[in-house]
C-alpha cells in the first residue's frame, strides 16, 4: 500500500507526528491508503519555506501570477476526471458531485486570472494643491488555511488560489480524511509554474492546527469546518494577532410558500437535502412548510422520489446518494435518527432499511412535524435527514429562521415578488436564495453566513477574499513644482479646510 507523503518546498516528505492517519474508501469501509501526520516541526518547516519564499514572490507581476492561474486552469480541466475519482474514492461522493465540486473551484481560479483588475487602486488627483491620494493592496506575507472533508478540492480552492493571486504565500492543512485530492491539485500547482514553496501542503491533526495558530510568522487564517473548531481558531487566532476567518455550521432552512410550486419545490428539496449524502454546509436539512395542506402535499410527493435514490458506491451506474465519510459518522446521525423518533418527530421515511452491507452508509431519511425544541432540528446533523416543520404563516417561518443560532443559507420557494423580497431583506443568513435552495454565490461573489456559522468579518473568494488576503497602503504625495513658497503649516484643502 503507497503512503501519502506531504509536499514542503516543493519535495514530497514524510510526516512526523506520532498520528497514522489511515484513509478509507466509504464504499466499501475498507483502508486504501495510509499516511503519517505533520508534527509541529513540520508544519514548521513548511512555514519556514513560505516564509522565505515571499519576498521572491511579492515581486512577481500579477499579471505573471495570473499566467500560473491560466496555465493551473487548464490542467484542472485536463485532470478533471483523476481529481473527481480521487475525491469519490476517499470521500463516498457520486463522480458528477465529485467533477463538480471540482468545477467550483475552477471557477475562483478562473477570478484569478484577472487579479489584475482585483488589485487595481483608487486614485484622487488634487486632493489639495498639487497633492494627490491614492491607495494600493499589498500581500500580508505567510496565509494558511485549513480545509475540511466535505470538499477536498473546492474549499482549499476557495483560499490558496486568492491569496497566491494576491502575493502571499500558502501552508495548506487538509483533512486527514480525504487528502489525496488536495496533495494532487498541489502538485499540478508546481506543473503551472508556481515556484517552489509557494504553496506548502500538509495534513495533520490538532498539533499541526496549532503550530499554525501559533506560529508568529502566519498572518491570515482561513478555515471552514465545524461551529466548535472554528470558534477555538478565531479566538485562538486573533489572540495571536492573525487575521482570521472562520466559516463555520449550519442549519439551512427552506421555506415553502402554499403558492410555490409543487414540482420544483419537491425536486429542489430532493437535490439540496440528500446530495452528497446531506455532508454540505449548505445543504436543505430544514423544510418550512407553511400550512398543513402544502406540508401533506410535500410529504405526499417527496416521500416516493427519496425512496426511489439508488444508494451505492461511486463507480456503480446511476448511483445518485453515497455514503457518509466514516464509521463515525455513520453512527452519530443513527443516533439523531433514533432521538427523533424518541422526540416525538413522525418518521415518513427511515433509509436505514435498504442500504449496501458494506460501507458507511446512511439511506435518505424523513422527517415531519418537526418542532424546534428537538436536537434533529437544533443541530447540524450533517447527514441526509431531512426535517419537515409545519408553521401557520410566513412571519411565524421567518421568524423560526431568524431565531436559529446559526445564519449561512437559507431559501424561500414562492411565486408572489412582495414575500420573496420581503424575505431576502430580512432574513438573518448570509446567503438567500429564492427559488433557489442552495444559494452558493459563483466565484466573482463571496460566500459566508451570519450569526454562528461565520467568526470574523470577512467572507471567502471573491472581492472579500482579495481584501482578506491584502492590507490597505493610502498614499498621500505631492510632487514640488519647483517654486518654493517657503514652509507651510496648514492643509490647503478649500475656505473650510483646518
Amino acid at each position: 500500500m503507497t503512503k501519502l507523503q506531504h509536499i514542503i518546498n516543493g519535495a514530497k516528505v514524510n510526516g512526523t507526528s506520532d498520528s497514522i492517519f489511515e484513509i478509507y474508501n466509504p464504499s466499501t469501509g475498507k483502508i486504501v491508503t495510509k499516511m503519517q501526520g505533520a508534527g509541529s516541526e513540520d508544519v514548521k518547516k513548511a512555514i519556514d519555506a513560505a516564509h522565505d519564499a515571499f519576498e521572491g514572490w511579492k515581486k512577481v507581476s500579477p499579471s505573471m501570477r495570473a499566467q500560473i492561474m491560466f496555465n493551473y486552469r487548464d490542467l484542472l480541466n485536463k485532470n478533471l476526471y483523476e481529481l473527481a475519482e480521487l475525491i469519490s474514492r476517499e470521500h463516498g461522493k457520486t463522480l458528477a458531485d465529485a467533477k463538480g465540486e471540482v468545477l467550483r473551484g475552477l471557477e475562483v481560479v478562473e477570478f484569478c486570472t484577472s487579479i489584475n483588475s482585483h488589485l487595481k487602486s483608487d486614485f484622487t488627483a488634487d486632493v489639495s494643491s498639487s497633492i494627490d491620494s491614492y491607495n494600493l493592496r499589498q500581500p500580508l506575507g505567510v496565509c494558511a488555511g485549513i480545509t475540511p472533508f466535505n470538499f477536498p478540492a473546492m474549499v482549499p480552492m476557495w483560499m490558496y488560489p486568492v491569496a497566491i493571486a494576491c502575493g502571499n504565500t500558502f501552508v495548506l492543512k487538509l483533512s486527514e480524511r480525504d487528502p489525496s485530492c488536495g496533495l494532487r491539485l498541489t502538485e499540478l500547482m508546481a506543473e503551472a509554474g508556481l515556484p517552489d514553496g509557494v504553496l506548502n501542503t500538509v495534513v495533520g491533526d490538532k498539533e499541526a492546527v496549532d503550530e499554525i495558530l501559533h506560529n508568529p510568522k502566519v498572518a491570515a487564517v482561513s478555515f471552514v469546518g465545524s461551529t466548535s473548531v472554528g470558534e477555538y481558531i478565531y479566538q485562538e487566532g486573533c489572540s495571536n494577532n492573525k487575521r482570521v476567518q472562520a466559516l463555520c455550521g449550519a442549519k439551512n432552512h427552506m421555506i415553502v410558500m402554499p403558492d410555490a410550486s409543487l414540482d420544483q419545490s419537491c425536486e429542489a428539496i430532493l437535490g439540496a437535502a440528500y446530495g452528497s449524502a446531506g455532508e454540505r454546509c449548505m445543504a436543505i436539512s430544514v423544510v418550512v412548510a407553511v400550512g398543513n395542506e402544502i406540508a401533506d402535499r410535500i410529504v405526499e410527493q417527496l416521500t416516493p422520489m427519496v425512496k426511489s435514490l439508488k444508494i451505492g458506491a461511486f463507480d456503480e451506474d446511476g448511483v445518485e446518494m453515497g455514503p457518509v465519510i466514516t464509521k463515525q459518522s455513520q453512527e452519530n446521525i443513527n443516533n439523531y435518527i433514533n432521538q427523533g423518533i424518541d422526540q416525538g418527530a413522525k418518521l415518513v421515511l427511515d433509509g436505514r432499511d435498504n442500504i449496501p452491507k458494506e460501507g458507511f452508509y446512511v439511506g435518505a431519511c424523513i422527517f415531519d412535524k418537526v418542532t424546534k425544541d428537538m436536537s434533529i432540528y437544533t443541530d447540524e446533523i450533517f447527514g441526509p435527514v431531512l426535517s419537515i416543520v409545519r408553521v401557520e404563516n410566513y412571519e411565524e417561518a421567518l421568524d423560526l429562521v431568524n431565531k436559529h443560532e446559526y445564519g449561512n443559507g437559507a431559501a424561500i420557494f414562492t411565486r408572489d415578488g412582495d414575500t420573496a423580497r420581503h424575505f431576502t431583506m430580512n432574513v438573518e443568513a448570509g446567503m438567500a436564495g429564492v427559488n433557489v435552495p442552495i444559494p452558493v454565490p459563483v466565484a466573482m461573489h463571496s460566500f459566508g453566513g451570519w450569526k454562528r456559522s461565520l467568526f470574523g468579518s470577512s467572507s471567502i473568494h471573491g472581492m472579500e477574499g482579495v481584501r482578506f488576503y491584502t492590507k490597505l497602503k493610502t498614499i498621500t504625495s505631492r510632487w514640488p513644482s519647483g517654486i518654493r513658497k517657503g514652509a507651510q503649516f496648514h492643509f490647503e484643502g478649500g475656505k473650510n479646510a483646518s
